[in-house]
């Protein structure tokens, strides 16, 4: 990798169309014109940064030039000129791994295992170089190419940091709620294990679509991580081989002394032996929750992407109202939406910018989103929107300001939901009430639980809220179809 302190970006390269765009920071396309190669390049406004984020990038920078291999989106250039900063990175023109699994014709077993080996090949590596990525989800995992068998990149190392061998220590909370470890939700010493606890969750997604810890309720989510509350239901996970759950389990180890190495886990037989372990059936119900899981998330990333001007003001707005003492986790009522909080104790919710093309919302978009909302209506307006909608918004320690972003969401939702109703009233009513009766045993269960002292037994805890979750899960996958 060449860095060229002294040289201009256009001396090198010619700038082309816009990929994304953050707060303080656009990725375009470009192409060095001496060799006609083409790269995604992050500029990085420096004038707009603060000492602690200008920090960040120089961390973000200096990672990124020890790390060259085939399953990392390469950095080839950084240029330090004096009002921006230019990151030269691989351009990566596959899309999401997720989202070309559903496009799929065929997924099996053995797919998902080929996924995660590549995975786990990246990892390693960091770990091998220092590195814990710390955001590993599926935003986060590309495909080089859109061609068949293109391989997979681990991206953004935003919030990577460099550790000393197997040290451990307390590097702040940083991570998505999703996919966090037990020991970073207590605010435990963690290191690289973290990131094996993540692949552990990312593979329980390859195989059945849907994640092994969720919730409407941050506290819940969190209790169930920590308690390492997850299962295999049925019928989704019968078809799935033992030597699968096997490395499942191994990864989502509470205890991080305990929890398989990345080494270890390219050695399991369901990776290197997965011509002779892993299933070859096709998994069409894998492959039909991905979608509605994928959905999900790609509402959420329209609606930031609309309002990501309202987003950016307001977060940081409330979190100079609300920082937290220090005794507490930070919340976040959005399990996909990345999160870090160091050492200064504010409450920041983390810029997120993806190294290939986007979707723009028009400005005529914008206005129509502007216009819903005005006119928002309340959660508890219909059981399957509140279900719906779980997990959405950006608010940061439940602040009691109406949330733009969170309006946005739940206007888009009713609309959608509005249009549905008149078409099937009847048939989506009586799922409605028998989702909601559902959940309304399953939480005077858990009040029960909790009632009778036994929340000081984690694993009495985690046998409740498997429950709640195995409902919720399946819920999540109707509900998503529910608003789009």
């Amino acid at each position: 990798m060449a860095q060229n302190p002294s040289t201009k970006f256009t001396d090198n390269y010619e700038l082309k169309e816009e990929l994304g765009k953050g707060a303080f920071s656009v990725v375009r396309r470009c192409v060095q014109k001496a060799t006609g190669l083409e790269f995604a390049s992050k500029i990085i406004n420096t004038k707009k940064l603060s000492a602690r984020d200008f920090q960040k990038l120089e961390r973000e920078a200096r990672i990124c030039r020890k790390l060259q291999h085939p399953n990392i989106v390469r950095l080839h250039d950084s240029i330090q000129e004096e009002n921006f900063h230019y990151l030269v990175f691989d351009l990566v023109t596959g899309g999401e791994l997720f989202e070309d699994i559903v496009a799929r014709e065929f997924y099996s077993e053995a797919d998902a295992s080929h996924c995660i080996q590549q995975i786990l090949e990246s990892v390693n590596h960091c770990h091998q170089n220092g590195v814990v990525h710390r955001d590993l989800k599926p935003e986060n995992l590309l495909l080089a190419s859109k061609q068949k068998g293109a391989a997979v990149k681990l991206a953004d190392f935003g919030l990577a940091i460099e550790v000393q061998g197997d040290q451990q220590a307390w590097f702040g909370f940083a991570g998505t709620p999703g996919y966090l470890s037990p020991e970073v939700l207590k605010k435990e010493p963690y290191g690289k294990a973290v990131d094996i606890w993540a692949c552990g969750v990312i593979l329980y997604i390859l195989l059945v679509g849907y994640p092994p810890f969720w919730d409407e309720d941050q506290h819940r989510l969190y209790a169930q991580i920590k308690a390492g509350a997850y299962d295999y239901p049925s019928p989704e996970w019968d078809t799935v081989t033992p030597e699968a759950k096997n490395l499942i389990n191994q990864m989502l180890t509470v205890n991080p002394q305990k929890r398989i190495k990345s080494e270890e886990a390219l050695k399991h037989p369901w990776i290197c032996n997965r011509d002779r372990v892993a299933s070859v059936v096709h998994r069409q119900e894998t492959v039909d929750c991905l979608k509605k899981f994928n959905a999900r998330r790609k509402l959420k990333g329209a609606i930031l992407t609309t309002m990501l001007v309202s987003r950016n003001f307001s977060t940081r707005s409330i979190a100079s109202k609300g920082k937290s003492d220090g005794s507490q986790v930070k919340e976040s009522t959005d399990s996909s939406t990345t999160l870090e909080d160091d050492d200064s104790k504010e409450e920041i919710l983390e810029e997120e910018i993806d190294l290939k093309p986007k979707n723009h919302s028009t400005p005529a978009q914008k206005e129509q989103s502007a216009q819903i909302t005005q006119n928002v209506p309340s959660p508890a307006t219909s059981g399957l929107m509140s279900k719906a909608l779980a997990g959405f918004g950006t608010a940061v320690n439940k602040p009691k300001q109406a949330n733009p972003l969170g309006a946005a969401v739940l206007a888009a939702a009713a609309q959608q939901q509005q249009q549905q109703q008149s078409s099937q009233p009847q048939q989506l009513g009586q799922e409605t009430k028998a989702a909601d009766a559902k959940m309304n045993h399953v939480r005077s269960s858990t009040v029960q639980l909790r009632n009778s002292g036994s929340q000081s037994d984690p694993v009495s805890l985690g046998r409740a809220f498997l429950t709640h979750n195995n409902l919720k899960r399946r819920e999540f996958g109707t509900a998503e179809m529910a608003v789009g």
